[in-house]
């Protein structure tokens, strides 16, 4: 079974190298390229994992993340944050709003690629255990 991906960008090359990436690696991508847009495709198909840039028109990827994060439904989906702002300040929120990681861009997408194969293959502690 292959996992879903939601990439929420509005950079179209960010995009484009994203889905490329994802793909070779065998995820299913979404695009949402913004934060309405991410809700949206979220009530439509609760994804494995979010790619969400900080930075998107309508809603920032901080309000998307949290409500994701207060949607029962997506109790399970793992949330990378994106942003071209390196301050701890930022990575901080994002992780205390939920998200599971923080890349900060520009980032390599081949270990961008790496990071979400292992994050999804990160299995509830309770199930965890052999």
């Amino acid at each position: 079974m292959s996992h879903t991906v939601l990439v929420v960008e509005d950079e179209p090359n960010i995009v484009l190298s994203l889905q490329f990436i994802l793909k070779q690696a065998g995820f299913v991508v979404r695009v949402a390229r913004d934060g309405d847009q991410a809700l949206r495709a979220i009530d439509d198909y609760v994804p494995d994992l979010v790619l969400l840039d900080i930075m998107l028109p309508k809603q920032d990827g901080f309000s998307v993340c949290e409500a994701i994060r207060s949607n029962t439904n997506c109790r399970n989906v793992k949330i990378i944050m994106l942003s071209a702002k390196s301050r701890e300040a930022d990575k901080e929120r994002a992780l205390a709003l939920g998200a599971d990681d923080f890349v900060t861009k520009p980032f390599s997408t081949r270990v961008l690629g790496k990071l979400v194969k292992d994050i999804v293959a990160i299995k509830p502690a309770v199930s965890s255990v052999k």
